[in-house]
């Protein structure tokens, strides 16, 4: 009887060991927020909405050889914005910043539900606009001011429907080799 009352308690308390096991496994997975609604994308920009449109991988892409990156000198503005609006187009209609003064070339309507592609990322092996409907246009920054790689700068976004926004945006150098 001793012996089997043992067994019974052996065989409750690894039953209730793996119920708790089970109950902490599955407790990293659920709740209100998970980890993955946090995550941030693997990309070299930032990110940022103004109205219905969505701004991402937002970068200055600029190959730095010194201290900082010289006035005078050009460098490329990538951005895609997207829209889910099917009814309205928008177009963007300014860039500003007080590191340079942007041009933009290229048609920079927003067509209702697509997107536009503003210039095109290091690395990237096929345009987007081949795989995707895409408007495409370049963005060119004069800068006025010097810049350096890992630093943020602040860019207003003009949308002639959805208003303005700024945004902190990075530097990156893409493909460019490390410094020593």
């Amino acid at each position: 009887m001793n012996r089997s009352r043992r067994r019974t308690w052996s065989v409750m308390s690894l039953a209730a060991c793996g119920l708790a096991a089970t109950v902490a496994l599955t407790g990293c997975s659920s709740g209100q927020i998970s980890q993955m609604a946090t995550q941030e994308p693997a990309v070299n920009g930032t990110l940022a909405e103004v109205g219905d449109i969505a701004l991402r991988n937002i970068h200055l892409q600029a190959e730095q050889s010194g201290d900082f990156i010289e006035p005078g000198t050009d460098v490329q503005l990538i951005f895609v914005a997207a829209t889910e609006n099917p009814l309205t187009e928008d177009k963007l209609v300014s860039i500003t910043s007080e590191v340079g003064t942007v041009t933009l070339t290229g048609d920079t309507t927003l067509p209702r539900g697509g997107m536009l592609v503003v210039g095109t990322p290091a690395g990237q092996a096929e345009a987007l606009e081949d795989i995707e409907a895409a408007e495409v246009a370049e963005a060119e920054v004069t800068l006025s001011e010097p810049i350096a790689n890992g630093l943020l700068y602040d860019f207003t976004f003009t949308f002639e429907k959805a208003g303005e926004t700024t945004v902190s945006v990075p530097v990156s150098a893409g493909d460019a080799p490390r410094r020593n």
